[in-house]
């Protein structure tokens, strides 16, 4: 737990937090499963002229990758767990949205289908509680700083 704030009882606060650490685990999990299966089922439909719906999903999968690496690589921002759980929220919207009152009928015959709905759930839950376990962005920025600062005094010599 190096570097990390520790609570009363000695577990750790920060982004490597054993929960915060299977939290993030899942949902990039979830992000990636769901970009596959929207390009799995896009990828066959792409040239189909009177339906976008390939596109936006193409367009989807990669700000869902997108979204599961920075979740991976930078700090614990609010907004970007934000836009997770936005983006596979937008995923199962438009499912909801595109079948209407058929959406379990279609659901029910698509084994790709209750594959993305299962984990755009999941993955929206992940996200959900990562948003809720991160600090403020400003505290976040601060703690960047900090370390930055830390990192670049170290070589300088006392006069």
């Amino acid at each position: 737990m190096s570097g990390e704030p520790v609570t009363e009882a000695g577990e750790a606060r920060g982004r490597n937090a054993p929960r915060k650490r299977l939290l993030r685990g899942v949902a990039v999990q979830a992000v990636v499963v769901a970009a596959a299966v929207h390009l799995l089922w896009a990828w066959p439909r792409l040239g189909s002229p009177p339906d976008a719906r390939p596109y936006l999903f193409v367009v989807g999968g990669v700000l869902a990758v997108a979204v599961g690496v920075a979740t991976l690589r930078v700090g614990e921002y609010r907004r970007l767990y934000a836009l997770g759980a936005g983006t596979l929220g937008t995923f199962l919207g438009g499912f909801l949205a595109w079948h209407g009152a058929e959406a379990a009928a279609a659901l029910a015959a698509d084994p790709l289908a209750i594959v993305a709905v299962v984990v755009e759930l999941v993955g929206i839950a992940a996200f959900l509680a990562l948003f809720r376990l991160a600090p403020p962005t400003s505290v976040v920025i601060e703690r960047r700083n900090e370390g930055k600062n830390e990192a670049g005094s170290e070589g300088e010599a006392e006069p």
